[in-house]
């Protein structure tokens, strides 16, 4: 086996699927695999997540219980209760998943948001390798965040640092406000303005139709107005939202994940922007696109042990 030590295990527990990646000491890649998550059945997650296990130490060769486990899930644990709260897989919220995962597995086992896994893996071994401060964004169904500062992700006192999406959409204009309503229970968080069905949702605001995300950008691209301006208005509102984070935390370098990151522009449009927002009279922060792409939420579960 390549690298020096014992394995690790990071664990990817979706709504639809659970992933786990075993990666050596270098954070060379041993062995995937990937089931159907259990959806409604807690129970069965917990099985499932302890056969994963147990059968990629099977297949490594390596004595159970040797390798250290860390888990990426939706939601977060309570520092005051020890239950997962705020996940979409609505069947682990209220749950002691840690505890119970520990007993299953028998060893500790590490426990972190999403969000926090792809930005711990980005800050690894991917686009933010060797920067003391990364702040790592997730545009896609949702909006999410996570900081990690000198290699480590900070959770903060409350387990919510880097949730900027639910703040408000800063700057905002007036036919911004009060914004669109947020299942969050508030209107004009960033994620109603940022993620993949608000960028689809503006669109029609203006334009009608029912073009997604994914539509709206392959058709700026071929020129059309309509949708060159939803990417405009898409941009400087990243612009703004990115340039309240910079102004709070100052990263050397915010990475972007999820399916929007994907759009080649934001990577010039948005760092020409964001400094009419910014309190400086330079900002050299780099905004680049993730490495690992799908793969940062579990192999930032595999780093969870370090």
């Amino acid at each position: 086996m390549s690298g020096v030590g014992a394995p690790r295990f990071g664990i990817d527990l979706g709504g639809t699927k659970i992933e786990i990646l075993a990666l050596d000491a270098s954070g060379a890649e041993l062995l995937r695999r990937r089931v159907a998550a259990p959806r409604d059945d807690y129970d069965a997650t917990l099985a499932a997540i302890a056969a994963l296990v147990a059968g990629v130490e099977r297949n490594l060769g390596i004595v159970p219980g040797i390798a250290s486990v860390g888990v990426g899930t939706p939601g977060s644990r309570s520092p005051r209760t020890g239950l997962l709260r705020g996940s979409n897989s609505v069947w682990l919220n209220g749950r002691p998943i840690r505890d119970d995962l520990e007993a299953r597995l028998n060893r500790p086992v590490a426990i972190a948001n999403d969000a926090n896994c792809f930005a711990l893996s980005e800050a690894t071994d991917g686009a933010g390798a060797g920067a003391m401060a990364v702040f790592g964004v997730i545009l896609g169904t949702g909006v999410g965040g996570g900081l990690v500062l000198h290699g480590r992700v900070l959770e903060g006192h409350n387990a919510i640092a880097g949730e900027w999406g639910h703040n408000p959409l800063p700057w905002a204009a007036e036919d911004e406000r009060p914004g669109p309503a947020c299942y969050c229970g508030l209107a004009g968080c960033i994620e109603t303005f940022l993620s993949g069905p608000a960028l689809a949702a503006d669109h029609a605001r203006i334009n009608g139709g029912t073009a997604d995300a994914a539509t709206i950008v392959a058709r700026a691209d071929a020129g059309e107005l309509a949708c060159l301006r939803t990417l405009e208005r898409y941009e400087t509102r990243l612009a703004r939202a990115l340039a309240h984070v910079i102004n709070i935390v100052d990263p050397d370098v915010v990475v972007l994940g999820g399916g929007l990151s994907n759009i080649a522009r934001l990577y010039d449009s948005v760092p020409r922007l964001w400094g009419a927002w910014v309190f400086a009279d330079t900002v050299d922060t780099r905004l680049v696109r993730n490495v690992h792409g799908d793969s940062s939420g579990v192999r930032g579960a595999a780093w969870l042990c370090r």
